[in-house]
């Protein structure tokens, strides 16, 4: 695997190497994509970088690329069959772990420290395991800890320095982008064009446009809508579905959106929420409402908004997301 080379490090020459350390080697060089795991209450864990008192070993990482699945086939009557449909399954990676130190205390204090990092992911909620790229591009993926921190159970190991091979389980088996594509529209009042001369609007107008995903995987986009309106229609132009959020819709009553005030709609899982935390799911048009998401390349949608004046806006955001680290 093309990572897996490039992972490779060895511990700096900071701490004399016992006879089970690997010997010592030059810090890791920027131009290799470096790993990093995030436990779920935030602390950070360099996982290429031997400085720290572990490294990751270049045998046996697996599981980074693409995703698995489970296809559905139509078997054919003459021998084959036909895809129906593939579903994506959990994705497990296996990320080997080399911990040593100048002496049993030292060792065993950070051996402790890295396992309880990976497994209070249990207990937690997942982890961040993130592969930045020499040219800063970034992925990462949620993980949660199935097995292997127990130690390789060789003789002379468990001593000064041993071996995890650590086993993540990641409940979305896709790799996303940790920045977010954003695009903004917002209410521009128009001007004549020569009256005294030409003018341009800083604002853009709401309605037809072109959003591209970069990545490999259908996303689902978060929208952001900012009063004044009292309807807002968003559809897809591709696939001829769409969404009504009505902020005077029974159930919710709020009247129109006025400005500064402002909705949030979350398709996956679906959730609508108000400025205050309240639940507006009752604001769209159920059953027709279809909260749809965005492919691959681009997607022609638009949105129009009733009511709008000075400050309506929407904002649409999401994380591309990939097969491949």
């Amino acid at each position: 695997m093309p990572i897996i080379t490039s992972l490779v490090t060895e511990p700096p020459p900071t701490d004399p190497p016992p006879a089970q350390a690997p010997p010592p080697a030059l810090p890791p060089n920027p131009g290799r994509p470096q790993a990093t795991y995030t436990d779920p209450a935030g602390g950070v864990w360099p996982l290429t970088d031997p400085w720290h008192g572990w490294f990751t070993l270049a045998d046996g990482v697996s599981g980074i690329d693409a995703a698995p699945y489970e296809l559905t086939l139509d078997p054919y009557p003459r021998g084959g069959g036909r895809l129906r449909h593939a579903q994506p399954q959990v994705r497990d990676i296996v990320w080997p772990l080399h911990v040593y130190g100048a002496d049993h205390g030292q060792f065993i204090d950070r051996w402790r420290q890295l396992g309880r990092a990976f497994t209070r992911t249990l207990r937690d909620g997942p982890g961040i395991l993130e592969i930045a790229r020499p040219d800063g591009t970034r992925r990462r993926i949620g993980v949660r800890y199935r097995e292997g921190f127990t130690g390789s159970g060789e003789q002379g190991h468990y001593r000064i320095d041993d071996t995890a091979v650590i086993t993540l389980a990641c409940e979305d088996p896709y790799w996303y982008d940790p920045v977010p594509q954003v695009v903004h529209r917002e209410h521009s009042v128009g001007v004549p064009f020569l009256d005294p001369f030409p003018t341009v609007s800083s604002g853009q107008v709401l309605g037809a446009t072109t959003v591209f995903n970069p990545g490999d995987i259908t996303v689902w986009p978060t929208w952001v809508i900012s009063g004044p309106a009292s309807l807002v229609e968003f559809m897809n132009d591709d696939t001829g579905e769409s969404f009504t959020l009505d902020p005077d819709a029974a159930g919710i009553a709020h009247g129109p959106l006025l400005a500064g005030q402002q909705v949030t709609v979350r398709t996956d899982p679906p959730q609508v929420r108000y400025q205050d935390g309240s639940n507006w799911t009752a604001a769209l048009d159920w059953p027709d409402a279809v909260l749809w998401g965005l492919e691959p390349g681009a997607n022609q949608i638009s949105f129009q908004l009733s009511g709008s004046g000075p400050g309506s806006a929407v904002d649409l955001s999401f994380f591309p997301r990939y097969e491949v680290a």
